[in-house]
């Protein structure tokens, strides 16, 4: 039974040292999301940094066309009811 009791003891004194590691590691994080300006939670820092999209002069001229003949059909359509 002595081997049991030295076994639960040392399993105990992991468990403690990973909890300490688990609270050193959450202070870090803290202190890294703090200095980043997240805040409070981790997934939010990563909208903040996500820059603009751009897009091309041809592209803009394809959607305005295709939106004039979206606009075109709904209005074909209310003429004719």
């Amino acid at each position: 039974m002595t081997g049991m009791s030295n076994a639960l003891e040392e399993l105990r004194q992991e468990r403690k040292q990973a909890q300490s590691q688990v609270e050193k590691l959450d202070q870090a994080i803290s202190l890294l999301a703090s200095l980043n300006g997240a805040g409070r939670s981790m997934g939010t820092s990563h909208t903040a940094n996500k820059p603009k999209r751009i897009i091309s002069a041809a592209s803009r001229r394809k959607m305005a066309k295709a939106q004039k003949l979206r606009w075109a059909k709904i209005k074909a359509g209310k003429k004719a009811a």
